[in-house]
């Protein structure tokens, strides 16, 4: 650093410019990671210093601007140290103001976390910056509340605005959020309910946290949201952003070492404060403890050390579980839960009687409701469908896709329907897996020689078992499945499992809208027909199929919803893998040319990562299909 003597005054918007075109020509990690730290260290307490920082970035031309306050806010190890290095550049440059308060937040999602708690606790250390923090707190509560947004943004952008949200509010002080209050419920209100329409997870869950922290924040006194919900990483993430880090509540003229001692007294304060409030709890007086105690405590409890449990026998036959299920005796509850338990077992040792019956059962299975809290109800009630599917497939199958298309069903048995219909499809055409192994390890070291054994047809064979006997291995390797020689039981009844399902899609009923407000239930559809469409390879019926979900996909492949664009691509993936290259190109070739065009579409423009990764897969899957066909003509 160059001193001027004798108090000459100075120009430096010759290094401004300089600053500038270093850091647009791609130089800003270089000069800025030496310049940051430097102009921190010269401005913790030299107001002076200070000043020149400012004037430094304001006389930066505004083509350039945006790099160079990039720069300073991803290398400032702190919001207050942004804040002096900045000083209240975004009030007073337009084009400052745009980057920090618009193009960071709202048309870019890339930054870290830390990046995002620079940038608003930056704008939160000083009170004419605060009127922009309110602004730029409603602009992205507008986009986070927005259905349109939700549908057609990516899941990272929805998390980057939900991260900055949360960091907002965690700024916010006590009459802010009174003045405010009415807009941060509407908002939320609205945004909550197009999250939870969204068919991700994802977007769901996040949606219910940030729902959460600003009930939360405007209602101090009263009732507030809560949502239940399985924690991970990313929503703990979320919960901690409402904690402000030390080093935004730091005055920012003070010095490290003093900034240190001031932090190091006032977590002392905290901990012992609630460490008084865990201790006080259990302190009682003796008289009060006394007046607590129970009578019932001197009471001697009974010794139950060799009672047994008891037992309920399981039915023996099928009729006898419908009758448990059904009839009078539904309400022995211990008997009805046996039932559960062993129905599954009892439907596949007793096929013949299971086929007699296997609608009926599959009804009341798909009506079936828990009435005690059995440990795994859904997946003991999933796997007694899937077993009587498998037995009796036709009949069933009939059934079950009639079912998913009635009136009075909820979106979770038609759920259910999809599953079941998924599972034993799966199940049907997989080969069943026996106990026999083959171990390719060492056979015993003894010959039996036959009758006959000298002649030259077994000479070959008594000289390998003789190696094999006199060879030492140190690696057997693993044990091998024998798979059993079987037909495909899936090759019967596919078009029974398939064409039902997507006949009736685009007619809607009084409760039951695919093609509206039911999009969750439309994924799941999609996905399952892709699944079928997969199980249907080497099939008879594999071509029509294909055929029929290929006219499917084209009619919903502008769908708004981003889990279904998913399955639709799915979908397309499975028809190339199971159909037969000659059939494809036989009889979809013009059909295919334009779900090219489309592939190529969503590999460049769709907003979900997913989307565009299945879309390239399928066009890398067509050039492969070209290629061996190009080979069969030469």
């Amino acid at each position: 650093v160059y001193f001027i003597p004798g108090g000459l005054d100075c120009s430096i918007s010759f290094v401004s410019h300089i600053l500038g075109k270093v850091c647009v020509h791609g130089w800003q990690k270089e000069i800025l990671g030496v310049l940051v730290p430097r102009l921190a260290d010269l401005t913790k307490s030299d107001c002076i210093w200070q000043r020149i920082c400012w004037h430094l970035v304001e006389c930066v031309p505004d083509r350039w601007m945006e790099a160079v306050v990039l720069g300073f806010v991803q290398r400032a190890p702190g919001a207050d140290v942004l804040s002096r290095l900045l000083g209240n550049l975004v009030v007073k440059n337009k084009k400052a103001q745009f980057v920090v308060a618009q193009k960071m937040l709202l048309l870019q999602y890339g930054h870290t976390t830390a990046v995002l708690q620079n940038l608003l606790g930056y704008l939160s250390l000083d009170s004419v910056r605060r009127t922009l923090l309110l602004r730029v707190l409603q602009e992205l509560l507008e986009t986070w509340s927005s259905s349109s947004a939700v549908k057609h943004s990516p899941a990272e952008q929805q998390l980057y605005i939900s991260k900055a949200i949360l960091i907002c509010l965690s700024h916010l002080k006590e009459p802010e959020i009174a003045s405010c209050r009415q807009e941060l419920l509407t908002s939320m209100m609205e945004g909550v309910k197009c999250h939870l329409e969204s068919s991700l997870p994802q977007l769901r869950r996040l949606g219910m946290v940030v729902a959460e922290s600003i009930s939360l924040n405007i209602n101090t006194e009263g009732p507030v949201l809560k949502f239940e919900y399985e924690e991970d990483d990313e929503t703990r993430e979320l919960k901690s952003l409402l904690v402000q880090t030390p080093s935004f509540c730091v005055v920012p003229s003070l010095p490290d070492d003093d900034r240190s001692e001031k932090a190091g007294a006032a977590l002392p304060l905290v901990s012992e404060c609630n460490e008084k409030s865990y201790t006080a709890a259990p302190v009682m007086p003796d008289e009060e403890s006394d007046a607590e105690l129970d009578s019932d405590d001197d009471l001697i409890p009974y010794d139950m050390s060799e009672d047994k449990e008891l037992k309920i026998k399981a039915p023996m036959y099928i009729r006898d579980c419908i009758e448990v299920l059904t009839g009078s005796r539904s309400e022995d509850v211990d008997r009805w839960e046996a039932t559960v338990k062993a129905l599954e077992s009892l439907v596949r040792r007793n096929p013949a009687a299971t086929r007699e019956v296997s609608v009926e059962l599959a009804k009341i299975l798909l009506h079936l409701e828990e009435k005690t809290c059995i440990e795994g109800f859904v997946e003991l009630r999933q796997r007694a469908q899937v077993a009587v599917l498998t037995t009796d497939p036709i009949p069933v199958a009939k059934y079950l896709t009639s079912q998913f298309y009635s009136l009075n069903y909820s979106l979770r048995q038609r759920m259910d329907i999809l599953d079941v219909l998924v599972l034993a499809a799966q199940e049907l055409s997989c080969p069943k897996f026996h106990g026999k192994t083959k171990h390719s390890g060492v056979q015993k070291p003894c010959i039996q020689l036959l009758l006959g054994s000298d002649s030259s047809k077994d000479w070959r064979r008594i000289v390998d078992e003789r190696i094999k006997s006199k060879t030492r291995r140190f690696d057997t390797g693993q044990s091998r499945v024998e798979l059993a020689s079987r037909p495909n039981e899936f090759n019967s009844v596919a078009g029974y499992f398939f064409f039902p399902l997507i006949q009736h899609f685009d007619r809607p009923l009084t409760t039951f809208d695919l093609l509206g407000e039911d999009h969750l239930v439309l994924g799941r559809l999609v996905h399952t027909l892709a699944v079928l469409m997969y199980l249907a390879v080497n099939t008879v019926a594999v071509t029509a199929m294909g055929k029929a979900l290929l006219e499917f996909v084209w009619a919903l492949r502008f769908h708004t919803d981003s889990y279904v664009r998913q399955g639709l691509l799915s979908c397309i993936s499975s028809l190339l893998l199971s159909v037969p290259t000659e059939q494809i190109l036989a009889d979809m070739t013009e059909e295919l040319l334009e779900t090219q065009s489309w592939l190529g579409d969503v590999m460049e423009k769709d907003p979900d990562g997913d989307c565009r990764r299945l879309a390239l897969q399928n066009l890398l899957l067509m050039e492969n299909l070209k290629k061996k066909l190009e080979a069969v003509l030469s």
